[in-house]
């Protein structure tokens, strides 16, 4: 397969596993931690040990700054997140908390029992396959993005 087969082959199977498992969204008022869908979201993009740069996920978001700054100032009250004290005051490292890391997780979007259900369709071996090659994917990327750092969604 060439590598614009592969290419083409991930771009179809990725939004499948996508919407076969992705929760519906969520509101504030709706979610078990006050979370929302944007707030959660903003966790996602905050790497679990090396944090990011507000600046740098905002851009990534296409939010602006102060937008940003916002829900990173209810995110702290909150407990979720911590910010770093910089070289540029401007540019102050975000930080996950061990709350923040819980809710990561707990707000996947993909759906826990749809994501095993998925799962046990697949024979034991290929279930090993699936999430080794998704494990590589994610590797390929957490190294892609400390690469090419901005230009890479940050």
């Amino acid at each position: 397969m060439s590598a614009s087969q592969q290419i083409a082959s991930l771009q179809r199977a990725y939004p499948q596993v996508w919407f076969a498992c992705h929760l519906d969204h969520r509101t504030r008022s709706n979610s078990p931690d006050g979370l929302t869908d944007r707030e959660a979201g903003i966790l996602a993009h905050l790497d679990a040990t090396d944090g990011a740069l507000a600046g740098d996920v905002a851009r990534h978001l296409g939010i602006g700054k102060s937008t940003l700054s916002a829900q990173l100032k209810r995110l702290v009250e909150l407990g979720f997140v911590r910010l770093a004290r910089g070289d540029d005051q401007r540019e102050r490292p975000v930080h996950l908390t061990a709350k923040g890391r819980r809710a990561v997780v707990a707000r996947s979007p993909l759906d826990r029992a749809r994501v095993g259900a998925l799962l046990q369709v697949l024979t034991p071996a290929e279930r090993v396959q699936a999430v080794a090659g998704l494990e590589l994917l994610a590797r390929a990327a957490r190294q892609l993005r400390a690469q090419h750092g901005k230009e890479v969604g940050a």
